[in-house]
């Protein structure tokens, strides 16, 4: 059952109108050059410095603290590719793409056209059953329908989904890897499927190369273990708050494009670190209504929209970053058992 009841016809597409309206008056979706080159720099910089490190420790146990750096530096990577999905960081579709390739496919080896294709599919339909990308993540059952078509060991795992949920992040890593190489190397359509596969393979080839030649076989075990457990923790505990435990929608939900957005988004506050460890992410009710504004500005634009859905009777949902965490367990507890919730997954402060 869906808990989302308004619906298009009542309200129509004025509202995001008058919203959009005045956002762009504001000046809110201009590009933020100088910001990005300042991040786009910091990251080459930490980038190039913790594979220096790397070859400076040579052989040694202490390399593990230079494959956690590494993780954070690929999540930021990601979070950039990210920005250029959305075309926050340039005018042209090419220089995004170009941003994109080199931090998504070089940088941390993850296919970005096959990253964009389904990053698009969920903004289109955030938390809809059938059609968003991101509630269809095995083992993991998001939707009680989820949970009743599980046997056996499948079963099993989504009973305990709340528990296993962040040691089961340690995996994403390798998950998203296997299915960038899957997608490139599959049938279906990819563009510049060349220009990524080459990509993809300069990173594998140097990042396995640099490992294996410098590390003992236990440390370079070891050093893709960590770093890849890490990045894959980091990235997963960055898109949790976002829409875990809000609002699932079904196929018959008439929701114009502010209410679908806004309801099945949490925002997390937290100042300027929150901002910084999930890379503009926190805003995500803000995001998914501007996918295309430029990062720094959603801090700004966010007293703009609150005040807008409060206006609107829109509920505008809030919350700090362990109380997100700890909606979103309670969510996939729920759903596991396939029991009552004891309510939405919506922080009782929310707004």
């Amino acid at each position: 059952m869906s808990d989302a009841t308004l619906d298009t016809g009542r309200h129509g597409g004025s509202e995001y109108a008058d919203l959009s309206r005045l956002v762009r008056r504001a000046g809110l979706l201009d590009r933020r050059r100088g910001y990005y080159a300042a991040v786009i720099g910091l990251l080459a910089a930490s980038y190039a410095g913790a594979w220096t490190l790397f070859g400076w420790l040579g052989e040694s146990w202490w390399q593990m603290g230079v494959a956690a750096a590494l993780a954070v530096i690929f999540a930021q990577a990601g979070f950039v590719g990210h920005d250029a999905g959305h075309r926050q960081i340039f005018r042209t579709h090419r220089a995004n793409d170009l941003a994109g390739l080199i931090h998504g496919n070089l940088l941390i080896g993850l296919s970005y056209g096959w990253w964009v294709r389904k990053h698009n599919r969920h903004h289109a339909h955030p938390n809809t059953e059938g059609r968003d990308p991101d509630i269809v993540v095995p083992p993991l059952a998001f939707t009680r329908s989820q949970t009743r078509d599980q046997r056996g060991l499948g079963a099993l795992v989504v009973r305990h989904q709340a528990l296993l949920f962040f040691p089961l992040l340690l995996l994403e890593g390798l998950h998203l890897h296997v299915n960038s190489v899957k997608a490139l190397l599959g049938r279906g359509r990819v563009a510049r499927r060349p220009t990524e596969i080459a990509l993809l393979a300069v990173h594998l080839g140097g990042y396995l190369g640099a490992v294996v030649t410098v590390l003992s076989p236990a440390q370079a075990v070891a050093f893709v273990l960590v770093n890849q457990g890490l990045f894959g923790l980091y990235l997963g505990s960055s898109f949790a708050p976002n829409h875990k435990g809000m609002p699932i929608l079904t196929a018959d939900d008439r929701l114009d494009y502010l209410r679908r957005q806004v309801l099945t988004s949490r925002n997390v506050r937290g100042g300027w670190g929150v901002d910084t460890l999930l890379g503009g992410l926190n805003y995500q009710i803000e995001h998914h209504l501007f996918p295309s504004m430029p990062r720094p500005n959603l801090r700004h634009v966010r007293p703009l929209v609150r005040r807008f859905c409060a206006e609107h009777q829109v509920p505008y949902h809030e919350t700090t970053l362990w109380r997100s965490w700890a909606q979103a367990l309670r969510h996939l507890r729920a759903v596991g058992t396939d029991r009552p919730a004891g309510g939405r997954g919506v922080d009782p402060d929310h707004h």
